[in-house]
């Protein structure tokens, strides 16, 4: 069983109050949490658990539209999967829509397995994006451990150099470039060098190209 801290929670946009109760009783039958909004904005106002989630979207909204609204989260701080829902889709608006990282464009009538299908994707991949971040702000804070010579070997290292290269390179002698390696891959817990090779790759640490 998950910690209730990372029990998912899928916000519901749509305008038409029939059917934000009704995907809202869907939801709910299937034990996921579900919190339904009118507009986006009523959705912007809202206070959002830090959770794993998913976002309904209806296309066609009073005002901003829902790839509008998709648009203007883009360039916010809330990143959450989208699975667009519409009565009068088409396929350029469906392609607009996945291009721009939508999980799902389900066009009405939909059967309740293909919505649960696509809120079930949306949700491992929210979690995933979670686990991601975690894992990102793990290594730079390992990272930022390092001394300032052991950043600089690092580089060196991921680079492929060898350790009488980085000697000469920054004018060490041998034994401390081992001394500084072992410290590198303590630090960073990187139990090899192609790991050691991967955690750079993920904090853009760029390589040596001679």
């Amino acid at each position: 069983m998950r910690a209730p801290q990372d029990q998912p929670v899928i916000f519901v946009i749509d305008d038409d109050p029939s059917i934000r109760s009704t995907l809202e009783d869907l939801l709910q039958s299937v034990g996921l949490e579900a919190r339904v909004f009118k507009s986006p904005q009523e959705f912007l106002k809202s206070a959002r658990p830090d959770v794993p989630g998913c976002l309904v979207l209806d296309v066609r909204l009073p005002g901003q539209s829902g790839l509008e609204f998709q648009r203007t989260l883009a360039g916010s701080d809330v990143d959450l999967p989208i699975v667009f829902i519409t009565g009068h889709g088409d396929i350029p608006m469906s392609v607009r829509a996945m291009k721009a990282g939508a999980v799902e464009f389900l066009t009405k009538p939909f059967n309740d397995q293909e919505l649960l299908d696509a809120i079930h994707a949306a949700i491992k991949r929210d979690r995933e994006r979670r686990a991601d971040t975690r894992l990102v702000a793990e290594l730079k804070a390992r990272f930022a451990a390092l001394t300032p010579r052991e950043r600089d070997v690092l580089t060196e290292v991921v680079s492929g150099r060898l350790n009488k290269q980085i000697a000469a390179d920054l004018a060490l002698s041998e034994a401390t470039v081992k001394l500084h390696r072992g410290q590198i891959m303590r630090k960073m817990r990187a139990a090899s060098l192609p790991e050691l090779v991967r955690m750079a790759d993920r904090l853009g640490i760029s390589r040596r190209t001679s």
